[in-house]
């Protein structure tokens, strides 16, 4: 029997659980802190050692630094919690599974990303990584979910639907975010909660990360610089020169490795570049958009509330692209699929490029009012010209996702339509 917790809404992520317990002797849980992945891993776990455990003077941890196969027994799945806090229990779990031909041994769950001197072994082909998010609108239940993305790539059709979501309960789900706990909380509770993340990520997690010792302020105007430039592509420079407008001195090497140290909390997440296989010699920008895991991590950096959002669409529209932007980033793991941007020289782009295995690919806008679709559409047709032009294949399609749009459709140039609120894996 596992140790599925009462109330536990599933997840997306589940399926991929399953697939990958079926495959490999263990799997790594991998994601932001309080994103659901210790409940998602008691899910389908037969036992359990939590790491950070305070009993006993915290004895598992105690235990595990001293011989990690001391925490290692237990009915398969057996989970082991925040098991980065001793790195020693990855090369355990390794080796353990190289001894035997069984799957489904472990699951392991944390929420940073060790430094990479701090295991031997990278674990390939025994422990498989799975990346968890926190809840897309459709886990949330803000999308129906009436209009499949994998079903338009496959296929290029939907079925019409019409979109029921409003310019404030858009608004609405980025201030609450996609956090497992804060479902069922009033709003004006649950905008605590991305608060309260921030304060401790910039007092505790940046230091307890690698015991590092990192300024709060500047951490904090690292985020506030990350969360105005939301969705972009907003070079490491910028971020420079964000930071010193408020009156503080940071140098580019410290931005980086700030950001780095971000990126392994899994609160800083990069969507690379897409470089189709075309004769064009068009140059390609290389660099990464960024944007924060959660929308309600930005609106909290900001500052901003329900109604200095509604106030200010201009804002909303940068936080609303990054919102969709993490539910194509799980939509597209679900289905197997990688997701990039598009950005060259002449200053053509696409806001998310989801490239399937067999090498098709799929151009996407983004646009929070129905009042841009036109333009959204006629700028995918061109980079389609472009492409196929030079010499590349063909998209399986072309889509506008939207926030304040009528209903799901396909227009008369073959562009389909599909509104965030309908929209599924």
């Amino acid at each position: 029997m596992t140790l599925v917790q009462p109330g536990y809404q599933p997840r997306l992520v589940d399926d991929e659980v399953t697939l990958a317990l079926s495959a490999f002797g263990a799997i790594a849980i991998e994601g932001p802190k309080f994103c659901g992945k210790t409940w998602t891993g008691l899910s389908q776990a037969n036992s359990v050692t939590y790491i950070a455990d305070p009993a006993g003077g915290f004895s598992n941890r105690a235990r595990a630094a001293l011989d990690p196969t001391l925490v290692l027994s237990g009915d398969a799945p057996h989970m082991i919690d925040e098991w980065q806090e001793v790195p020693g229990i990855w090369d355990a779990v390794r080796f353990t599974v190289d001894q035997g031909r069984e799957r489904g041994r472990f699951i392991l769950t944390g929420s940073t990303m060790p430094p990479k001197k701090s295991t031997i072994h990278s674990g390939a082909g025994r422990i498989e990584s799975v990346r968890m998010r926190t809840m897309s609108l459709f886990e949330t239940g803000l999308s129906s979910g009436s209009v499949s993305l994998q079903t338009i790539i496959d296929h290029k059709s939907l079925t019409p639907d019409n979109s029921h979501v409003t310019l404030e309960s858009l608004i609405e789900a980025a201030v609450r975010g996609g956090w497992p706990e804060s479902t069922d909380l009033p709003l004006k509770l649950a905008a605590r909660i991305p608060h309260n993340y921030l304060a401790r990520l910039v007092t505790d997690d940046m230091t307890s990360l690698d015991n590092v010792t990192r300024d709060p302020s500047r951490v904090r105007a690292t985020l506030v610089s990350l969360a105005r430039n939301n969705a972009t592509l907003a070079a490491n420079a910028t971020i420079e020169r964000d930071i010193d407008a408020t009156g503080q001195t940071i140098s580019r090497h410290t931005v980086s490795e700030y950001l780095s140290a971000l990126k392994r909390l899994y609160v800083l997440e990069e969507i690379p570049a897409w470089a189709p296989s075309t004769r064009s010699r068009t140059r390609l920008r290389k660099a990464p958009k960024r944007f924060l895991t959660d929308p309600s991590l930005a609106v909290a950096a900001l500052g901003l509330t329900e109604q200095k959002l509604y106030e200010d669409l201009e804002t909303f529209g940068f936080i609303f692209e990054a919102m969709c932007l993490r539910d194509l980033a799980i939509y597209s793991q679900y289905a197997g699929n990688t997701l990039h941007h598009y950005a060259d020289e002449t200053g053509l782009d696409s806001d998310a490029i989801i490239e399937g295995a067999d090498g098709s690919w799929t151009a996407v806008e983004i646009k929070l009012g129905h009042n841009q679709v036109d333009s959204a559409a006629n700028k995918l047709r061109r980079l389609e010209g472009k492409i196929v032009s030079a010499g590349g294949k063909p998209p399986a399609c072309l889509i506008v996702i939207t926030g304040l749009s009528s209903f799901a459709h396909e227009r008369d140039d073959g562009v389909f339509v599909v509104p965030i609120d309908c929209l599924r894996p």
